[in-house]
C-alpha cells in the first residue's frame, strides 16, 4: 500500500513541529525516517497513525485521499503504530492485551484468539506464551506482541517509533528479520530512528528530517557523513574524551550483597576513585541497576559495608547519600526523574531547595534561563517537562545536577538521543570528571559502554564480572560475557581486578 503525505504541518504553542513536510513512500518497502531529537519525526507519524491531527495537508493511501480521526479508525484504514515504549498494559495477561482494540464484542472467544495468536507468532518465530503476564517480558518481546496484535487487527502500513531503544543485539536482529519479512509480503514499513546504523542496516530508502521540515532524501548506498550533515545541517566530529585519571577514593564496597525479589548480588568488593568511568554491561534484569540503587543509597544491602569517603553509610537512606554528594539520574525520565506538569523554573526551584516559605519568582525565572543556555536546552523557562524531546529532557536532568558531586549515578544516559546530542551529555559529564566527581553508567549500547568507559564491568544472572579493560575489549567479547560465555578466559586473560563476586 502506498503513502503519500502532502505539505503537512503541525504546530504547538510557537513551535513549528511540522513545516510543510511531503513524503511518498512505495508499498512493500522500508522507508527510514532520521532526524535528530525534535526533528518532528513522532509528530509526523503520530499524525499518520491518528494520535494527533495535523492543522493542515492531506494524506493519500494508494492515491486515495484519507482523514484520520483516531488510532482506532487509522487501524481500520490499515495503518498501525509501534510507539517507543508499547502501548500495552503490564498487569494483563499477553492474551487480554491483544484482545485490546479487537470488535470482538464484550465477550470474544479467547480459545480462538489464543489458536490465532499461536499461529501468527509461529510464522514469525516467536516464542512468547500467551498466557504469561506482560510485565514479565523484555522489551523486545512486549514488541513482538504488539506487532502480532496489529498485524492481527489489520494493518498493512507499520509505523515503528524508535524500536532499538532499550533492546538487546539479539532482539534487533529478529526484529529487523521480522520487518524484512513483512516487507516481502506487501506490507509498507516506516521505521522512525536517529541510529543511522540502523537506517543503513535496516531500510530501502530514507528521508531525513531537521526543524520540521525535510532536508533530503537517500538510497543506499548510503553516505554516513551525508546523512549527518543533512539531519545536523554540519558534520558532527568525533571527540577523544577520555578521563583526567583517578583521584581519591569515593565509594567503597566491601562484601556487599543485594538481595531484590529472585536475584541476589553476593559478596561484591569494589572501589570507585574521583575523576574516573565506570560502565556496567549486561542483559536488562541482570543486576545492574540494583546495583546502581544500592549504591545510591535507594536499596538497602542484605550484607556488607558501604562507604563514601571513610564513612560508613550501609543503613543511611538517600538523602543522607545526596548530602554526600551522590546522585542518581534513572533511565524512566518522566516516572522517576522528573515531574510531569511542573515547568522547568519549577523543577530548578525544587532542586535548588530554596530558603523560607517564599519563592523569587525573578530570580528563579533567571537562574532557570540561565540554565537552559548554558545546557542548549529546546524550550523555555515555562515549558512543561512532558513537552521537551527526549535529548532536551536529558540534558533538563544534567541541568538539575548540583555542584560540586562526588559521584553520578545514571541508568541509560544516552538512550533514545541522536548522535549530536550524545556527545553533548558525555561532554558534560566529563567535565564533572575533571572536577573530580566519579560516575558508574549502565547502557545497552556496548559501543557506548567501550567508548566512555575507563574500566568496566559485566553483569550476568546477578553474577559481577571482574573489571574489564575497554582499550582491549572489543564489542563482541563484551556481547559473548554478557550472554555468559568466556568468562574463565577473559578474566584469566585480564589479570585480577578490583572487583569480585564470589
Amino acid at each position: 500500500m502506498k503513502v503519500e503525505l502532502r505539505n503537512i504541518h503541525k504546530s504547538f504553542g510557537d513551535v513549528h513541529a511540522n513545516a510543510g513536510i511531503s513524503l511518498e513512500v512505495p508499498g512493500g518497502s522500508i522507508q527510514g525516517i532520521l532526524g535528530e531529537n525534535g526533528a518532528g519525526k513522532s509528530t509526523l507519524m503520530k499524525i499518520l497513525s491518528g494520535y494527533i491531527h495535523a492543522d493542515s495537508g492531506e494524506i493519500f493511501l494508494d492515491d486515495h485521499q484519507i482523514s484520520i480521526q483516531s488510532p482506532a479508525n487509522a487501524i481500520r484504514q490499515g495503518i498501525g503504530m509501534l510507539h517507543q515504549d508499547p502501548l500495552d498494559f503490564p498487569p494483563m495477561q499477553i492474551i487480554d492485551n491483544f484482545l485490546v482494540g479487537h470488535d470482538g464484542g464484550l465477550l470474544p472467544n479467547k480459545k480462538a484468539v489464543n489458536n490465532e495468536f499461536k499461529k501468527l507468532q509461529k510464522e514469525f518465530d516467536f516464542s512468547i506464551d500467551p498466557e504469561a503476564y506482560v510485565d514479565s517480558l523484555t522489551v523486545g518481546e512486549r514488541q513482538q506482541v504488539e506487532i502480532l496484535r496489529l498485524l492481527w487487527l489489520g494493518a498493512r502500513i507499520l509505523i515503528l517509533d524508535e524500536p532499538t531503544t532499550g533492546i538487546s543485539t539479539q532482539q534487533k536482529d529478529k526484529l529487523f528479520a521480522t520487518l524484512r519479512r513483512l516487507a516481502k509480503q506487501g506490507k509498507t514499513i516506516l521505521f522512525v530512528s536517529h541510529k543511522l546504523e540502523d537506517i543503513e542496516e535496516l531500510c530501502d530508502r530514507v528521508v531525513v528530517l531537521r526543524q520540521g521540515k525535510v532536508t533530503g532524501e537517500a538510497k543506499p548506498p548510503f553516505d554516513t557523513n551525508h546523512l549527518v550533515e543533512l539531519m545536523f545541517g554540519k558534520v558532527i566530529p568525533s571527540e577523544d574524551i577520555r578521563s583526567p585519571g583517578a583521584g581519591e577514593i569515593i565509594l567503597g564496597l566491601k562484601d556487599i550483597s543485594i538481595e531484590v525479589g529472585r536475584l541476589r548480588i553476593d559478596n561484591v568488593n569494589l572501589e570507585v576513585r574521583g575523576g574516573e568511568v565506570i560502565g556496567l554491561a549486561g542483559m536488562e534484569g541482570s543486576g545492574q541497576n540494583l546495583f546502581l540503587r544500592a549504591c545510591a543509597g535507594l536499596i538497602r544491602p542484605v550484607g556488607g559495608h558501604i562507604f563514601i569517603g571513610n564513612q560508613e553509610m550501609t543503613r543511611s537512606h538517600y538523602r543522607a547519600f545526596q548530602r554526600r554528594g551522590i546522585t542518581f539520574l534513572p533511565a524512566s525520565r518522566l516516572e522517576e526523574g522528573l515531574i510531569p506538569g511542573l515547568s522547568l523554573t519549577e523543577h530548578f526551584i525544587l532542586s535548588e531547595g530554596g530558603n523560607g516559605f517564599f519563592i523569587n519568582w525573578e530570580t528563579s525565572r533567571q537562574l532557570s534561563r540561565q540554565r537552559i543556555t548554558e545546557y542548549n536546552i529546546r524550550g523555555t523557562a515555562s515549558s512543561a517537562v512532558e513537552s521537551l524531546s527526549g535529548g532536551n529532557q536529558q540534558r533538563a536532568l544534567l541541568a538539575l545536577l548540583k555542584t560540586p558531586l562526588s559521584l553520578i549515578l545514571l541508568e541509560h544516559p544516552t538512550r533514545g538521543l541522536d548522535i549530536e546530542s550524545t556527545i553533548y551529555v558525555w561532554t558534560k559529564l566529563k567535565e564533572r570528571c575533571l572536577e573530580g566527581t566519579a560516575i558508574l553508567f549502565t547502557s545497552s549500547d556496548l559501543d557506548e559502554v567501550l567508548q566512555y568507559s575507563d574500566r568496566v564491568l559485566v553483569f550476568f544472572s546477578g553474577k559481577i564480572s571482574q573489571f574489564l579493560d575497554p582499550s582491549t575489549t572489543d564489542v563482541e567479547q563484551l556481547g559473548q560475557l554478557i550472554g555468559g560465555k568466556g568468562w574463565s578466559k577473559a578474566f584469566t586473560d585480564q589479570g585480577n581486578g578490583n572487583a569480585e563476586s564470589k
